[in-house]
């Protein structure tokens, strides 16, 4: 049973920073591709970041360009997203997902329950 389960989400002050952490069972870690999405209240899920099943390549959203940033360690089946210079409007449901290296959800075959990130201005 694959299982994949973010932790790290909270409140913070504009222009903070959290860390995300997604730890990841039941599957080779290693074959799969991880991405970060998020949804706020009454909008669509968007992407937010992706990276290789290497850790070589990495995609962001233009929105997180510069302040957010993906690493993975294979060792620890877990993938992490840093996210610095938080903005009111990175306030959503973040998730991690297994797939596809890809932008698009439906790439991605796995995906955790979620965790709250609050950015208050």
């Amino acid at each position: 049973q694959v299982q994949l389960v973010e932790s790290g989400g909270g409140l913070v002050q504009a222009g903070g920073s959290l860390s995300l952490s997604c730890a990841a069972s039941g599957l080779t870690f290693s074959s799969y591709a991880m991405g970060w999405f998020r949804q706020a209240p009454g909008k669509e899920r968007e992407f937010v970041v992706a990276i290789s099943r290497s850790g070589v390549t990495t995609y962001h959203a233009d929105s997180v360009k510069g302040r957010f940033t993906i690493s993975r360690d294979n060792t620890k089946n877990t993938v992490y997203l840093q996210m610095n210079s938080l903005k009111p409007e990175d306030t959503a449901v973040y998730y991690c997902a297994a797939g596809r290296l890809s932008s698009q959800g439906l790439d991605y075959d796995y995906w955790g329950q979620g965790t709250q990130v609050t950015a208050s201005s």
